[in-house]
């Protein structure tokens, strides 16, 4: 009897386990050529936490728009244990320095063969969850506010309504919910993105970067989360993920430079 019950609560717990996620937010790198020891640390790191699915870079991966430094970040992030997803911030993209987002996108598929999607606005799933990349940045005129285009707000509603079911995370450069007062930073009409979010209640956070702050908040039961740049990157753990209330932990690290 005592075997049976110590076989009943083994299975339980993996079972209670096998609802979990861990994902790694890693924002604003700006990384430069020739100055790889602060990338390289972090991924260090991140490739000796447990149970890592993947990792998200949410934009200004690159200081500037240069094929030649996002070569080379590329380098640096293929040395991660796990996939990694990207998402492109104002620092990334400018057409009149032949870094159009469709040339940016291209790059990172050549170099990094794993890479899956064709456009800056994609999805992707893992284990019943999903996960959704909207672009709010700008490539023929770059600038620190974010504008999430007519086009990508009309991706983003009909992508939401193919999951009704799931629960859905965004992942984004631009926050919509200003983490700090900087209003040059601030994204530009984020009412009608809000307005959708708010008719869409499996959504359940939005990580975004930016602003150079590390915030978490509550905004009409979403939590927008804003991560700042290296050396801090944040670890996020899912819990219960196939339930309608999950719950979205994460610690915030600091490498050492």
């Amino acid at each position: 009897m005592k075997k049976i019950l110590i076989l009943i609560c083994f299975l339980f717990m993996n079972s209670a386990f096998a609802k979990d996620m861990r994902f790694v937010q890693i924002s604003d790198a700006n990384f430069l050529s020739g100055e790889e020891a602060l990338l390289r640390s972090v991924i260090s790191e991140i490739n000796k936490q447990p149970g890592v699915e993947f990792v998200v870079f949410t934009g200004d991966n690159i200081k500037r728009p240069s094929k030649k430094d996002l070569e080379d970040f590329l380098n640096e992030a293929e040395k991660l244990n796990c996939p990694f997803y990207i998402v492109l911030g104002d620092h990334d993209v400018n057409k009149h320095k032949e870094m159009s987002k469709a040339e940016y996108i291209k790059i990172v598929k050549k170099k990094y063969k794993k890479y899956k999607p064709e456009t800056p606005n994609y999805s992707f799933e893992k284990d019943d969850m999903i996960f959704i990349v909207a672009d709010g940045s700008k490539d023929v005129i770059p600038g620190t506010n974010g504008f999430y285009k007519e086009e990508t707000l009309n991706w983003l509603t009909n992508e939401l309504n193919l999951y009704p079911d799931k629960n859905v995370i965004i992942f984004q450069h631009f926050p919509l919910i200003p983490p700090a007062d900087k209003e040059t930073y601030y994204t530009f009409k984020p009412e009608k993105y809000l307005e959708i979010l708010n008719s869409h209640k499996n959504v359940k956070a939005v990580f975004a970067g930016h602003f150079g702050v590390n915030n978490e908040q509550e905004f009409n039961g979403i939590l927008h989360v804003s991560t700042a740049g290296l050396p801090f990157y944040r670890v996020v753990d899912i819990m219960d993920y196939d339930t309608s209330s999950p719950t979205i932990w994460s610690v915030l690290k600091e490498a050492s430079k």
